[in-house]
């Protein structure tokens, strides 16, 4: 399973500001972690960001994403897409073959 988690801010980028380094951090942690597979802002960044997540039930999605600092702070929020991967390009096959359920 893949999770395709949308970051929307619920406030402005001023007031996110503060969190970002917890927020760095929080996406360093999940990366070292193998979980998330690739993250990044959005285009205008003002919108929010997407972060690519596998390896975990939907249950643990929804958890991580409640755990961002910009959730707990209020200034932003999560929209969680599950999806089971039925193609995948050749060059991603060894990377999403071993993950599970």
């Amino acid at each position: 399973m893949l999770h395709l988690l949308r970051l929307e801010y619920t406030e402005s980028e001023e007031a996110a500001e503060p969190h970002v380094m917890q927020h760095v951090a929080f996406l360093d942690r999940h990366h070292a972690a193998g979980t998330f597979l690739a993250s990044g802002q959005t285009v205008p960044s003002d919108q929010g960001g997407l972060i690519i997540a596998a390896g975990v039930d939907r249950t643990t999605a929804e958890k991580i994403a409640e755990s961002d600092p910009f959730v707990r702070a209020g200034v932003g929020r999560y929209t969680i897409t599950t999806i089971v991967p039925g193609r995948t390009h050749p060059a991603l096959a060894g990377l999403l073959a071993p993950l599970g359920p």
